[in-house]
């Protein structure tokens, strides 16, 4: 037993270095883009107000600044905290909304417009209204997340669990398999494609949330900092924020897709062959 606990762990841990060698080019790119970016500041003589270079942004993370003295670990701290935890909020709720509407059409009709009626709703303009509801706090920013990235995931995900041929599905009634039977070993299966389609837009768009809540209903976190650094028309700050924001969900997408490729290797290997 020991062995083969071993011999999957030694698996895993190839396929992992595996998708880290063939996105190596993906860093060079994000490299190069802040090489030529510094560069070319320096080059055309920008102001750094109005344009500040990425060491400017990089000296104010790691250098204490008289003019801009944030206490940056704190505040990367609670937007890392909102965006995690919103992604995974959203990730367990939206895959679990997903399988009750296909599992009851009647529930799917009778909810399903009410969601589609709230992704309609620019969240800019009912924040206010969640921070009148709920008061400041984590809790009000991983509902703006969940708010802003729930519904590709909850689309994705039926879109996944519905796409079964016709025929095997008649089979699956000829076997006589239950219900849970079917979305256990044929729905679920089927639908990662589309699942992992749906996280990684939410990889992306969790962090926007949790932004767009931090402009209104915090007094921590980055979008904290980009707030008060506009008052003050302190550009690097801002720089920096966004980097950090870039970063995180650049690297939540790249957990994602490196989960996909772990939890679904015969995909890929199909795409190798093509």
């Amino acid at each position: 037993m020991k062995k083969n606990g071993q011999k999957a762990k030694s698996a895993w841990c190839k396929k992992a270095v595996e998708a880290i060698q063939k996105n190596y080019r993906s860093v060079l790119v994000i490299l190069g883009f802040f090489l030529l970016w510094e560069f070319s500041v320096v080059w055309f003589k920008v102001p750094e107000f109005v344009l500040p270079p990425p060491s400017a942004a990089l000296k104010h993370l790691f250098i204490k600044q008289a003019d801009a003295n944030y206490n940056w670990p704190l505040h990367i701290r609670t937007t890392l905290q909102e965006f995690i935890l919103g992604f995974c909020v959203t990730a367990v709720l939206g895959i679990g909304l997903a399988i009750i509407f296909v599992w009851s059409k009647k529930v799917k009709d009778m909810v399903l417009p009410l969601f589609t009626f709230i992704n309609s709703l620019p969240i800019i303009a009912i924040a206010p209204l969640i921070l009148l509801w709920m008061g400041y706090g984590i809790k009000t920013n991983i509902l703006i997340a969940f708010l802003v990235s729930f519904f590709p995931v909850v689309i994705n995900t039926m879109t996944g669990l519905d796409s079964i041929e016709d025929d095997l599905l008649d089979l699956i009634r000829y076997l006589n398999a239950s219900k849970l039977q079917l979305f256990i070993k044929i729905r679920i299966p089927n639908s990662l494609p589309y699942i992992f389609s749906g996280l990684k837009i939410c990889s992306t768009m969790s962090i926007v949330g949790a932004i767009v809540g931090e402009f209104i209903a915090s007094d921590r976190g980055l979008g904290y900092i980009i707030i008060s650094a506009q008052y003050t028309m302190s550009t690097p700050p801002i720089f920096s924020s966004l980097i950090v924001i870039s970063l995180a969900g650049a690297g939540l997408y790249w957990v994602v897709a490196l989960a996909e490729r772990l939890i679904m290797p015969w995909a890929f290997k199909k795409e190798q062959k093509g």
